[in-house]
């Protein structure tokens, strides 16, 4: 079975910012994604957890998308201006598809 080429973009972001960064997505042409609620986790300010938080939007989503690596530069300068001023991580990483029509 032939596979193609990749990019599978994870971006780990404040919820309250979530609609910002999925609106860059589309403008960018990406037809699919998925929203996960982020639970915990720890950084350079230490752990965190959703739990004890007073509502959802001060939490953390990660959005997570799958592009054709042409496509990638653009991507990330579109959601740079969204992640600027917010806690964010993005990681990039190669995959296979089988269906390279729908990235």
């Amino acid at each position: 079975m032939q596979t193609h080429d990749a990019k599978r973009v994870e971006i780990t972001i404040e919820a309250i910012v979530k609609s910002r960064l999925t609106d860059a997505l589309v403008d960018q042409g990406v037809t699919g994604f998925t929203i996960l609620p982020v639970l915990g986790g720890s950084g350079r300010s230490g752990e965190w957890s959703r739990s004890g938080q007073v509502s959802r939007a001060s939490g953390m989503v990660q959005v997570i998308c799958i592009i054709r690596p042409n496509r990638l530069d653009g991507l990330l300068s579109a959601i740079l201006p969204v992640l600027d001023r917010h806690i964010g991580v993005v990681s990039v990483t190669d995959c296979q598809v089988l269906r390279a029509e729908r990235f």
